[in-house]
C-alpha cells in the first residue's frame, strides 16, 4: 500500500468505511465510540459495569475457559470493565484490549483485533487463531455485530471452520444512550443448550 493510501485510510475513522452510508446516521457517541483511524496510535478508552452469565458447556468447561484467555466464564453482576480500543501505525486492524474487574478474582484481560474484510464484513480474531465471523451493520439505531460462523487464522489466511454447531451463534447489539454513553448486549446460543452465554450493561466513553 502507497503512503498516499495508508494517509487517506488515516484521515478517517476505520468504521466509517465499515458503515458506509449508515454513517452520518450514526450518534455522536457511536462516532466517539469507533473514533480510531487506520496508520495511527489513536486509543479510545471506554468504562462501565456488565452483569456477566454462562451457562452450559461453557459453564462446565470454565477452566478450559480461562486458559483459552477469550471471554470469562463467570457468574456475576456489576462487573467493572475497561475497554481500550487501540489503532495500529502499521496497518489498518482494530485491536479491542478488555479489562474485567471481578470481586473475587484478579484483573482477567481478554484482547482480540477487528480486521474489514469487505464492506461490512468484519472478522474479530482471538487467541490461538480462532475468528468469529460477522457483518457489522447500522440497524434499527443501533450498531448490529451479526454472526457469519467461525474460521482459523493460520499465517493470514483464514480457513472456514464449520463449528456453530459447537460453540453456537454470537450476536451483539450496541445503542446509544446519551451523547457520551451506549448500552451493549452480547449472547452466545447454542443449538442444543440454548443461551449459553450473555453480557449486557452500559458503557461511558472517557477518553
Amino acid at each position: 500500500m502507497s503512503k498516499t493510501e495508508q494517509s487517506d485510510l488515516a484521515s478517517k475513522p476505520i468504521f466509517k468505511n465499515i458503515f458506509s452510508h449508515s454513517w452520518d446516521d450514526m450518534p455522536a457517541v457511536m462516532h466517539k465510540h469507533y473514533a480510531n483511524r487506520a496508520y495511527t496510535e489513536d486509543v479510545t478508552i471506554v468504562e462501565g459495569t456488565l452483569d456477566i452469565m454462562c451457562a452450559g458447556p461453557i459453564k462446565l468447561f470454565a477452566p478450559v475457559f480461562w486458559l483459552l484467555g477469550g471471554l470469562p466464564p463467570q457468574n456475576e453482576k456489576n462487573v467493572s470493565v475497561k475497554v481500550a480500543f487501540k489503532s495500529n501505525k502499521n496497518n489498518k486492524e482494530f485491536s479491542f484490549d478488555r479489562t474485567f474487574y471481578f470481586k473475587d478474582r484478579k484483573p482477567y484481560s481478554f484482547s482480540s483485533k477487528m480486521i474489514q474484510i469487505k464492506d461490512s464484513e468484519v472478522f474479530e480474531v482471538m487467541r490461538f487463531g480462532i475468528v468469529w465471523k460477522m457483518n457489522y451493520i447500522w440497524e434499527d439505531n443501533s450498531v448490529k455485530l451479526k454472526h457469519k460462523g467461525y474460521a482459523f487464522n493460520l499465517l493470514s489466511h483464514f480457513l472456514p471452520l464449520p463449528i456453530t454447531f459447537l460453540l453456537g451463534r454470537g450476536n451483539a447489539v450496541e445503542t446509544a444512550i446519551d451523547d457520551e454513553s451506549f448500552s451493549m448486549h452480547v449472547d452466545i446460543t447454542h443449538p442444543w443448550w440454548g443461551k449459553i452465554y450473555e453480557y449486557k450493561g452500559q458503557f461511558k466513553v472517557k477518553e
